[in-house]
């Protein structure tokens, strides 16, 4: 009983670490969002998984899946390189995923925010286009 407790207190504990780290990550309105890209001071990452840019994507939006920031980095690397002094919006499909990765861009010195989904991006009126 007691190594079950103790099991229990240590996922416990990973669960509230995880949240704190996302919840340490600013949310952002998606027209806040289009301004500052707009404007020049961020750029806008739509990390979800390649099929899911089929329903559309963001019209400024840089497509980098989520995918490859955890393994090999073959498109995050150069993107993370020419946009290290830039603040790194994020959204996904639920802002759950931009969540968690904008922590971990957090967690290694880069200004981040979490622009929540791409629902929210289309009832906030904002420009979408379809990916090439």
């Amino acid at each position: 009983m007691l190594r079950l407790a103790r099991l229990l207190a240590s996922v416990l504990a990973f669960a509230a670490c995880a949240t704190a780290a996302t919840a340490a990550v600013p949310a952002m309105a998606p027209k806040e969002a289009a301004r500052l890209v707009a404007a020049g001071e961020a750029v806008l990452v739509d990390c979800r998984e390649a099929e899911e840019w089929e329903a559309g994507v963001a019209a400024p939006a840089v497509l980098l899946p989520r995918s490859d920031f955890e393994g090999e980095q073959k498109q995050w690397r150069d993107f993370l390189a020419q946009n290290r002094d830039r603040r790194i919006i994020l959204y996904c499909a639920s802002g759950s995923r931009s969540g968690r990765l904008a922590a971990k861009l957090a967690a290694q010195g880069l200004k981040t925010a979490n622009a929540g989904s791409f629902v929210a991006w289309q009832a906030a009126g904002l420009p979408v286009r379809q990916p090439k």
